[in-house]
């Protein structure tokens, strides 16, 4: 395996681990405005 195969598998998983974190922030964002909107503060 050369050294740019392994840098574009490096870059491949980097994207991927990005995509599923910011997958994860946004379900966890809108989970959090859903709950403001439901339960708002007296």
């Amino acid at each position: 395996m050369s050294e740019v195969d392994r840098q574009a598998d490096l870059k491949a998983k980097n994207q991927r681990l990005a995509l599923i974190l910011a997958s994860v922030a946004a379900v966890f964002f809108l989970g959090f405005l859903v709950k403001m909107a439901w339960f708002p503060h007296h």
